[in-house]
């Protein structure tokens, strides 16, 4: 019985990958729908980051200054204004010469690949969350970000992803997505099935660093509640976001924060206390059938498919999805482009002044979309 039914899969499995290589992925996963959703993204303000690609996350410095945005060759741009646009502020790695290119998976290692990014209100310092180099920090003037902590328990970081700090106690929350597979491998983290990921704390002043949660399913955002309580961080993977206690009763143990229509990105506090969730897509009839059976993914990646033919079968039509959480995991407001008129593939929301700010790892431009 089990042989057959192994036999069966494969035979889907490859009956799939006929059919996606035959048929435009779409046919194959058409995005679902959320019910009370706002197919209004449309209408947001697209700003290009030109000579560059993959804003993945937004940081506004304690004067109001930017946003600033890591990009895909290893730089960090701030912008200013209109007038001057998109100006270089900090790169991760000091080896610029080959790293030339927009878009150059292959040279990640050598160039960096800055991910999430956030400002210390105290002190001024940006922190970078590097997904080769690990947490790094870089001053007001910017220049060439320090290392800050590059390995958890003797293992160097795989893909050091997002963080939050809380300045109260001058400690960082940080992600690393897999102990086994490195950024540009990151289909191959979800269709494998990897649960390596890490949320750990590093204190600022011991210079020490503690695993807090283990097994993680893509360990993706982080966000620090309003009162320092808790933490958030997304799990890709198992479409969800895991909260863990810092506070109180059950300061320690973690539960499920929300269960979501599709794989969270980064998580960022609005001023209420409330939450930003960016789905870099919804979960369609393929993407749940590939999740369903390990056997199933891993079977995917053996098939000479290249990144974007994954990429494309896994999310169907390119969409753009945000969440609006409380804090106690409630969806109160989604947000869409169904049509990806505008936007795609979002991966943070930051929330100023009335305005969404919507960074993408997959596009060379932010929207700004005005909720006024």
């Amino acid at each position: 019985m089990a042989t057959k039914l192994i036999v069966a899969a494969a035979s889907l499995a490859v009956i799939s990958v006929v059919l996606a290589l035959l048929y435009p992925p779409a046919r194959l996963s058409l995005p679902p729908s959320i019910p009370g959703s706002r197919d209004h993204l449309h209408s947001s303000r697209i700003l290009h980051v030109d000579g560059a690609f993959g804003p993945e996350s937004l940081a506004f410095d304690p004067n109001g200054g930017g946003p600033y945005t890591g990009v895909a060759d290893g730089r960090i741009l701030r912008w200013d204004g209109d007038g001057r646009g998109w100006v270089d502020f900090a790169v991760t790695s000091p080896n610029r010469k080959d790293c030339v290119r927009p878009f150059a998976p292959e040279l990640e290692h050598i160039c960096g690949r800055p991910l999430g990014l956030r400002f210390d209100k105290k002190t001024g310092d940006l922190y970078i969350a590097d997904a080769y180099f690990g947490l790094l920090v870089v001053g007001s003037a910017g220049g060439l970000a320090a290392p800050v902590v590059t390995e958890a328990e003797s293992h160097s970081f795989h893909f050091t992803n997002d963080m939050d700090i809380d300045e109260f106690e001058d400690v960082i929350y940080l992600t690393d997505s897999s102990t086994r597979f490195y950024r540009r491998q990151f289909m191959s983290s979800i269709l494998s099935g990897d649960r390596t990921g890490k949320l750990m704390k590093y204190d600022k002043s011991s210079k020490q660093l503690t695993v807090l949660l283990r097994d993680l399913a893509f360990a993706n955002g982080v966000a620090l509640s309003k009162d320092r309580s808790f933490v958030l961080v997304a799990e890709s993977t198992s479409c969800r976001i895991t909260r863990l206690w810092l506070q109180g009763p059950n300061a320690g143990k973690s539960d499920t924060f929300a269960e979501l229509p599709g794989f969270p990105d980064n998580i960022r506090r609005n001023p209420d206390g409330e939450f930003w969730v960016a789905l870099h897509s919804k979960k369609g009839t393929f993407a749940r059938w590939a999740l369903s059976n390990t056997f199933i993914g891993n079977l995917l990646l053996k098939f000479p498919l290249s990144f974007r033919q994954l990429h494309s079968m896994f999310v169907g039509r390119p969409h753009a999805t945000i969440l609006r959480l409380n804090e106690e995991g409630e969806v109160l407001e989604v947000l869409e482009d169904v049509e990806a008129k505008g936007l795609r593939f979002p991966s943070e929301v930051e929330e100023r002044d009335g305005k969404l700010w919507i960074g993408s790892v997959m596009t060379p431009f932010i929207g700004i979309y005005n909720r006024n």
